[in-house]
C-alpha cells in the first residue's frame, strides 16, 4: 500500500497523536484537543474522520481497562443523544461549512467551563446526559472534538470511573460517526490509510497512560478536565478566526 505522505510528516503526524493519546488515556479526554489543529496543519484529509478511527481505537483500549470502573447508569441516554447528534452533525456537515460549525462549539465550550467555575453543575439527570451526549456527537461528526462536553457532565467522577466511563461512551459514538462520514462520503480508502498512519502512535501512548493515568488520580483529574476543556475551546475559536 502506498502512503499519501512522505515517512516525515508520518512520523510528525504519529509523535502529535501520541501526545493525545498519552493525554486521552490518563484523563479520558485529550486526544482531538491536541491533534485537530495540528493534524489540520499537516494534511487537512486527517480531520474528521481518520482522527475518528485512530480514537475509536484508542477507546476501545481504555475501555479493555478501565471495563470494572464503566457507570452504567444513565449511559444509554448519553449514547442516544450523542446518536441523534451524529445524525444532525452528519447531515449538517454536507451543507454549512465546518468552520461556521466549530466556531459556535468553541463558544459553548468556554460557556460550559464558565459555568462549572462557577460553581454550577449539571446533575446527572436523563435529560442533561441526553443533550450533552447530542451536543458531544454533534461536535465529534464536524471536528473530531466531542470528548470535551461529555467530561464536563461527568467532571466529578474518580479517573478509573471517569475514563471508563467516557470511553463506553465514545465507542459506541465513534462508531456511529465512522459509519456517518462513510453514508455521505466523506470518508474512503485516502481517509483509511491516513488513518493507518496514527494508529502506531495511537498505541504507544496508551501504553504510556498506563503510568500517567496513576498519577493523575491523586486528585488531578478534575482541575485538568476544566484545563483540556479550556484549552480545547480557545484553540477552536483561534483556529476559526485566523
Amino acid at each position: 500500500m502506498e502512503f499519501p505522505l512522505s515517512w516525515g510528516t508520518s512520523l510528525l503526524a504519529s509523535v502529535i497523536v501520541l501526545i493525545g493519546a498519552i493525554l486521552q488515556g490518563s484523563l479520558g479526554i485529550g486526544l482531538g484537543f491536541v491533534a485537530v489543529p495540528l493534524l489540520v496543519l499537516l494534511d487537512p484529509i486527517f480531520i474528521p474522520g481518520p482522527l475518528l478511527v485512530a480514537a475509536l481505537f484508542l477507546t476501545l483500549l481504555i475501555s479493555f481497562r478501565e471495563h470494572r470502573s464503566i457507570e452504567f447508569s444513565g449511559i444509554h441516554w448519553a449514547i442516544a443523544g450523542r446518536t441523534i447528534g451524529t445524525i444532525a452533525g452528519a447531515s449538517l456537515l454536507s451543507l454549512i461549512p465546518e468552520k461556521k460549525l466549530s466556531l459556535l462549539f468553541g463558544i459553548i465550550v468556554i460557556v460550559a467551563v464558565i459555568i462549572s467555575l462557577s460553581g454550577l453543575r449539571l446533575r446527572l439527570t436523563s435529560k442533561n446526559l441526553f443533550g450533552t451526549g447530542t451536543v458531544s456527537g454533534f461536535m465529534g461528526t464536524t471536528s473530531a472534538i466531542g470528548g470535551v462536553p461529555m467530561a464536563l457532565i461527568y467532571q466529578d467522577f474518580e479517573g478509573p470511573r471517569l475514563r471508563g466511563t467516557l470511553s463506553g461512551i465514545f465507542v459506541i459514538g465513534t462508531t456511529i460517526s465512522i459509519i456517518s462520514l462513510i453514508y455521505i462520503g466523506y470518508f474512503g480508502i485516502p481517509e483509511l490509510q491516513m488513518a493507518i498512519i496514527l494508529i502506531p502512535g495511537i498505541l504507544l501512548g496508551y501504553v504510556i497512560s498506563n503510568r500517567t493515568a496513576k498519577i493523575l488520580d491523586k486528585g488531578y483529574i478534575r482541575p485538568m478536565v476544566l484545563i483540556v476543556a479550556s484549552l480545547s475551546g480557545i484553540i477552536i475559536l483561534i483556529r476559526n478566526i485566523y
